[in-house]
């Protein structure tokens, strides 16, 4: 593809928001610079009062892992007006600021993102100069975005597709699961894993007796974590695969796939039934880098069933802001979109 050039700040405000995927609020949104090149695009929601030292160091610790970045440009996505010379989570951008230059990191550029402009956000609130963000619309980086198919959500909420719920799936799973309950522990896992695999390495949807199966089968914490953890392709241990900790690199279209298949199979699942296929779904979202969205499939998991220790153990987990691995790393990262922390 060609090389896009970012001039005017509603180019970087659509750069994010196509990298992203939609347009942040009450975030921060960094990207790294080297060489006058972009480099990985992170947004975190903005600290509450008084964390403003940790949550700096946080951010810098993921811009840090871009080995090849000399400097960040920011934009600061908030409603809070600017009022004079205050600015807008000022104890922020100093922390970050110093956080930042122990790794050697400058900012080059900074912008404050309102409701209805974004401006300079270092600029004199008199004579600096705000843009509409319906700028945006016409910048050139949009339009080529736009043409290479590109699309910007208004949130980065979740929606799912229609689900059957209480349907006639209901007594068929569990018949399921009580053939699979007789079975030794290994050929249950033998007979998952060989269903799991036909269904990530087919090109159509599945049958209904195989959804039917693969809700059944995730029903089983051990036969659950294991199809987990064959999703991305690695002959690694489970451990580090789950938590995307691996030396070899993912295979991303095998995921991108296997998400659309426990989708599938969500939307024939009971609501009793649903939580693992889920919580799978929230682990492949945190896999790429979309810390807020695993969240929100974790709350549905949890909805379903408020005991579900997985995504009761992996909401804390991404609660305190842990990326994947993969995703710390540009040889293993996932190109779709741009990181987030939740």
């Amino acid at each position: 593809m060609e090389t896009l050039t970012i001039k005017t700040p509603a180019d970087v405000l659509s750069f994010i928001g196509h990298t992203l995927g939609f347009w942040p609020q009450e975030s921060l949104v960094c990207i790294t610079l080297a060489d006058n090149h972009v480099g990985a695009t992170l947004r975190v929601d903005l600290p509450k009062p008084s964390t403003e030292i940790s949550y700096a160091k946080m951010v810098a610790g993921y811009l840090g892992h871009d080995t090849s970045a000399e400097g960040v440009l920011f934009a600061v996505y908030t409603s809070e007006p600017r009022n004079g010379d205050h600015k807008p989570h000022a104890a922020t951008i100093a922390a970050l600021t110093g956080a930042l230059a122990e790794r050697g990191l400058t900012i080059r550029e900074g912008l404050l993102v309102g409701d209805q402009t974004v401006s300079q956000y270092d600029g004199d609130p008199e004579k600096g100069v705000r843009l509409p963000l319906s700028a945006t619309q016409s910048s050139q980086i949009n339009a080529e975005f736009v043409y290479r198919g590109s699309t910007i959500e208004p949130t980065n909420r979740i929606t799912l597709p229609a689900s059957t719920k209480e349907s006639q799936t209901l007594d068929a799973v569990e018949s399921r699961v009580a053939a699979i309950q007789s079975l030794s522990h290994w050929d249950a896992m033998e007979q998952a894993r060989t269903l799991w695999t036909e269904m990530l390495e087919a090109k159509t949807y599945p049958e209904d007796e195989q959804t039917i199966g693969l809700i059944a089968n995730l029903q089983f914490p051990a036969i659950r974590d294991q199809l987990m953890a064959d999703i991305p392709g690695i002959d690694e241990p489970m451990d580090r695969i789950l938590l995307a900790q691996t030396h070899g690199k993912p295979q991303w279209s095998r995921i991108e796939w296997a998400e659309q298949l426990l989708v599938h199979a969500y939307t024939h699942s009971a609501t009793t039934h649903s939580a693992p296929a889920l919580t799978a779904i929230a682990f492949i979202n945190w896999w790429e880098g979309r810390g807020s969205k695993a969240h929100q499939f974790l709350q549905l998991a949890l909805e379903a069933d408020p005991k579900y220790r997985l995504a009761r153990l992996s909401d804390q987990m991404i609660g305190t802001g842990m990326v994947a691995g993969w995703s710390m790393d540009k040889g293993t990262a996932y190109r779709d979109r741009g990181l987030e922390a939740s």
